[in-house]
């Protein structure tokens, strides 16, 4: 695959070439990514730069990526320069991108915008939004099982995080003895506070961390590796890291919905909004469990994630009804 580098001022356009098109049958002509930071930052950008490259493969077209995209100007900036290069379809792959790309999106009628995890839309902008408290309160439920201490803790980016609710309550709901610890960095990718964070949970006696974040996951799922203790993986499947640590990862499939979004969108039938999308969607599941789960206990967890697919009600919703 070709490589090439389109210098304009001050920022770089990366361009993964393609070898031509796609067909005068559908919608897509280019394909764009927008991240925050660098593509390379595990393991949300990566799932957003692997759809990316899903795309390309699955209907053979160009794409195109910029790093570093923040502010209002930079989206601006970026935008105009994709357009240029025949880009019709753009995904900024943070929350953050809402609300420039609903300012937008009246300035440019021939291109779509898709976000993460937002609430805002136009006539030419859709959120995909992940159901994540499912996803926290098997996390925690298994967090609930494993505990010796009796502690476990969640080192989350932000408060507002619906996975961290959904870990309490599957934590509590599972093992009501247990203590859970809820501490925020206030930042998807501060790995310097995720790891004094990470300190003072240990000091707490915490033995089951949930690095609920971007860029910090990985460091702190390695350091409780080193110190013995358990940790849930966090939007892929963390298991590499360190196998009898991980006890599990609450997976989102972050590339199959670029898939997805594009596939909408070839076809016309992609329209403005929030769509959201959970277990029974396949695009959250749960990764690999530690061989120190119990089998018995693995076999508990499937069963409950099977009866919420189909009821969409968590054990402790099927309890009080």
């Amino acid at each position: 695959m070709k490589k090439f580098l389109i210098m304009i001022p001050i920022v770089f356009i990366f361009i993964l070439a393609g070898c031509s098109l796609v067909g005068d049958s559908g919608n897509l002509q280019n394909a764009g990514l927008l991240v925050e930071t660098s593509i390379h930052d595990q393991p949300w950008n990566k799932k957003g730069y692997e759809g990316l490259l899903a795309i390309e493969e699955t209907f053979n077209t160009d794409v195109f990526y910029k790093e570093g995209v923040r502010t209002e100007a930079d989206v601006r900036e970026a935008v105009d320069t994709f357009v240029n290069d025949g880009v019709n379809l753009i995904f900024g792959h943070s929350s953050t991108y809402g609300n420039f790309f609903e300012e937008m999106s009246e300035e440019y009628p021939g291109v779509h915008f898709v976000y993460f995890n937002g609430g805002q839309f136009a006539e030419g902008v859709t959120s995909l939004n992940f159901n994540a408290h499912a996803m926290g309160f098997f996390a925690g439920m298994l967090a609930g099982e494993m505990t010796e201490s009796n502690h476990a803790g969640v080192i989350g980016a932000f408060e507002w995080q619906p996975e961290i609710e959904g870990f309490y309550e599957g934590v509590t709901y599972q093992n009501p003895e247990a203590d859970v610890h809820f501490n925020y960095v206030n930042d998807w990718d501060g790995k310097g506070k995720a790891m004094d964070v990470y300190e003072t949970l240990r000091k707490e006696g915490t033995d089951v961390v949930y690095p609920a974040g971007n860029a910090y996951s990985t460091a702190v799922i390695e350091q409780a590796s080193d110190d013995g203790i358990y940790a849930v993986g966090y939007v892929s499947d963390q298991a590499k890291l360190a196998e009898k640590a991980v006890l599990t990862s609450t997976v989102q499939h972050v590339e199959k919905l670029y898939e997805l979004a594009a596939e909408k969108f070839n076809e016309g039938d992609l329209r403005g909004g929030v769509l959201t999308f959970d277990f029974q969607d396949d695009m959250i599941s749960l990764g690999k469990f530690s061989a120190d789960v119990p089998g018995n206990f693995q076999k508990l967890m499937q069963e409950e994630i099977e009866a919420y697919q189909d009821t969409g009600l968590l054990p402790n919703e099927r309890t009080a009804n």
